[in-house]
């Protein structure tokens, strides 16, 4: 929806139950250690507890000139303040992430991105600027949608997407994240080796220099898939 460059890197999703710590310091950690990018979830917590995260969270995010993804159609934006200077990341754009079965976002957003699972929810993409496909490898907190893609799945998928795609479900090591990157991803998003590591700005700056060192290498498919 926007002509700004779209969301690429590593991407941190939150989940406070599972982190070891304080969210909001989970995601400072995660921010030092080069994470540019992260998307609030927390969508059990009621409207006012979670708008109160993330006006805790942008500041975060803004002062490393990096963005916070609402996670569906509510951006969050409460004061006066807020709605003037947008409430959002370092780039001034409002962003949105919205679930496969979400309808189109609301009026204004200008960085809105999807959950996708398959080929369908792919077609169905119209204005949208990138979209999440998942789960690429087995993981816990995205039960239901049949077994993982893996990186040649995931390479399918991507050459048939209108948007670039982010890799998500189970990646947790740096090889994934060069897998992910080789097989047409233009960024991973992580939740639970963030959420669950005991040094979160290390994990991050671990799965970021991947991420890095990663572009740099020719993209294409190895027979065999990095774990």
């Amino acid at each position: 929806m926007s002509g700004s460059p779209t969301v690429s890197g590593v991407v941190v999703l939150t989940d406070r139950r599972l982190a070891r710590r304080p969210l909001v310091d989970v995601v400072a950690a995660a921010v030092a250690g080069g994470v540019r990018w992260v998307v609030l979830r927390e969508k059990d917590l009621p409207r006012a507890e979670r708008s109160a995260l993330a006006a805790e969270l942008r500041p975060i995010l803004t002062g490393a000139a990096g963005t916070l993804i609402v996670a569906g159609p509510d951006p969050l934006l409460d004061s006066k303040a807020e709605q003037r200077g947008r409430g959002v990341g370092g780039d001034g754009r409002l962003a949105l992430h919205l679930s496969a079965t979400d309808a189109g976002p609301p009026p204004g957003a200008e960085l809105v991105g999807r959950s996708c699972h398959d080929e369908a929810e792919l077609r169905r993409l119209r204005t949208e600027d990138y979209a999440f496909l998942s789960p690429v490898y087995p993981t816990s907190t995205k039960p239901g949608y049949g077994p993982p893609l893996g990186t040649v799945g995931l390479a399918a998928l991507i050459r048939l997407s209108p948007v670039p795609v982010l890799a998500l479900g189970g990646i947790e090591t740096p090889a994934q994240v060069r897998a992910c990157v080789r097989a047409g991803a233009v960024g991973v998003a992580v939740l639970g080796a963030v959420m669950r590591s005991p040094d979160p700005r290390q994990t991050a700056a671990e799965l970021t220099s991947a991420f890095a060192a990663a572009i740099g290498q020719p993209r294409g498919l190895t027979i065999e898939e990095d774990r």
